[in-house]
């Protein structure tokens, strides 16, 4: 597909990740939050808040996320400490499965980045990870339903196509 790339990342006996690929679609939305938030919102996944990413690693059991990057840049951590660093810029959106660990390892001053979760999700909550609960986290990883639409390409694209 087009401008976006693809990372898979295992479980690493604390971070749980998924068998879902991250998804990373360059230069797919405007770099603007308003333009990001109504694109967002259209696709159904309702815009949750504006800042950066986290400088630890953690990740969404609950959940998968979109983060949309409308102005500055980062270079992100992907898949715990183990995993990938992606730099992103403004216009990127970052589809991230639930499970997959993120971490801010630089930012612009000037970086802002929308983020949002699919309608309907239930719990929103970051989790560090945690070897004694790791079970735990990978069932409800597990149990994350697909969202009908990718964020930032609808229905026809993106997760809906790499997601199946």
């Amino acid at each position: 597909m087009d401008g976006t790339e693809t990372h898979l990342f295992a479980d690493d006996g604390v971070i749980p990740n998924s068998r879902l690929p991250l998804l990373v679609h360059r230069a797919a939305l405007p770099a603007d939050a308003d333009a990001i938030e109504r694109v967002f919102a259209a696709h159904a996944w309702p815009p949750a808040w504006r800042a950066g990413v986290y400088p630890w690693h953690h990740f969404h059991p609950h959940t998968h996320e979109a983060l949309g990057v409308a102005s500055g840049s980062a270079r992100v951590l992907f898949g715990g400490p183990g995993g990938v660093e992606v730099e992103v810029a403004a216009g990127d959106v970052v589809v991230v499965p639930a499970g997959v660990g993120h971490c801010a390892v630089a930012a612009s001053d000037d970086l802002v980045i929308v983020g949002a979760y699919p309608a309907g999700s239930r719990e929103r909550a970051a989790s560090k990870g945690d070897a004694e609960r790791h079970a735990a986290m990978q069932a409800a990883v597990a149990a994350v339903a697909r969202p009908e639409a990718d964020p930032a390409l609808g229905r026809d694209a993106g997760l809906a196509v790499l997601w199946t």
